[in-house]
């Protein structure tokens, strides 16, 4: 009776047991704020925005390019090979094999994408930060993309636009990851020269050598909603100097308050408030290539010059700004009484090593 059990009461369950699917792994998302359960298909509708929360969730590099440029296409930008492990490093795994997974994982060469279209009619040209490839980490590779979107950039006479998400320099890679942050520094100062607009948009996370260097170079700074943006993280400063801090430190609203960045944009609106100060600093630079007035001794970075409450308006009628708040009074630097507490422990100070001597 073997043949019973092994063979037909098989076929019959299999007949009569509804049949099982696979379900993939990313079918459900959870908001990292609330815990809402959100479909995927509709998270990536909603340009991955939790509609419930408003929680704004990582990008890939390639979703990034294409809900920037027109109709989703945009060329990739080549960038020049380098050494994958010069200093032969080796933690708990070998520097390779992590390289090796992060390709694996991202289809990605190194953490930045360069791409180069059209938004809204206007040619620009655009990197991006990939925040899965070891962090978004800066390396030799990463380096010689972004200089090459900048050099690009100048090349075409176009924008430059920078999404950045990183955890810093690359440990791995030691002095030669240190080293971009230099090199990119001198080709965003090439962009200067040619008047050329260089817009950062900061997203969750930017932090480390990142932050310290070309991230925080821009002509005009946007920050994504809730993103943070920092140097040293804030638990490290809160165990560093043993002292609460308030609430929404260095994250994207609170650095607006005290005019770190320019504006918050919610990502909706992203697209539409990078069209319009492309076509308004573009249309600037062309009229003021001959121009050589000066304000304040120095010439204009960007050619004519063009009035800060005209890019104001210009980006809040896209809707989406976040307006920055007032600063209590009880929070704002006195130089008063910051220089009358100075004079005053100085005076004491010396009066203390009179006596002692």
């Amino acid at each position: 009776m073997n043949w019973i059990n092994n063979v037909v009461r098989p076929k019959i369950s299999g007949l009569l047991s509804p049949a099982k699917r696979d379900v993939p792994d990313n079918l459900w998302v959870k908001c990292p704020e609330t815990g809402q359960m959100v479909f995927y298909k509709d998270l990536e509708a909603n340009q991955f925005v939790v509609p419930g929360s408003d929680y704004h969730m990582r990008m890939s590099s390639q979703q990034r390019l294409a809900h920037l440029f027109d109709g989703g296409e945009y060329r990739t930008v080549p960038v020049p090979s380098v050494q994958q492990d010069p200093l032969k490093f080796r933690d708990g795994r070998k520097y390779t094999d992590r390289l090796r997974d992060a390709k694996s994982d991202t289809k990605l060469e190194d953490a930045v994408l360069v791409g180069e279209g059209t938004l809204e009619g206007q040619q620009v040209v655009s990197a991006v930060q990939d925040f899965r490839f070891m962090a978004g980490s800066l390396g030799m590779a990463a380096g010689e993309a972004l200089i090459a979107g900048m050099m690009r950039a100048h090349e075409l006479k176009t924008p430059f636009i920078l999404f950045a998400a990183s955890g810093g320099a690359r440990m791995q890679e030691g002095i030669l990851s240190l080293m971009q942050m230099p090199r990119t520094t001198i080709a965003v100062q090439r962009l200067r020269e040619a008047r050329l607009p260089y817009i950062v948009v900061l997203t969750d996370p930017t932090t480390g050598g990142v932050t310290a260097s070309y991230a925080m170079l821009g002509d005009i700074h946007i920050a994504e909603p809730g993103a943070l943006i920092c140097f040293a993280g804030p638990r490290v400063i809160q165990q560093t100097i043993r002292e609460q801090l308030p609430d929404g430190f260095q994250r994207a609203e609170y650095l607006l308050q005290h005019g770190m960045v320019d504006m918050v944009v919610h990502r909706h609106a992203l697209r539409e408030t990078l069209s319009r100060l492309c076509h308004l600093l573009m249309s600037g630079a062309g009229a003021g290539r001959g121009d050589t007035r000066r304000a304040n001794g120095k010439p204009y970075a960007n050619g004519s010059a063009v009035d800060g409450k005209v890019i104001e308006t210009a980006a809040r009628e896209s809707g989406g700004v976040i307006e920055p708040e007032a600063v209590p009074h009880s929070q704002r630097f006195d130089a008063a009484k910051g220089d009358g507490k100075r004079r005053d422990g100085d005076a004491s100070g010396s009066k203390d090593a009179s006596r002692g001597t």
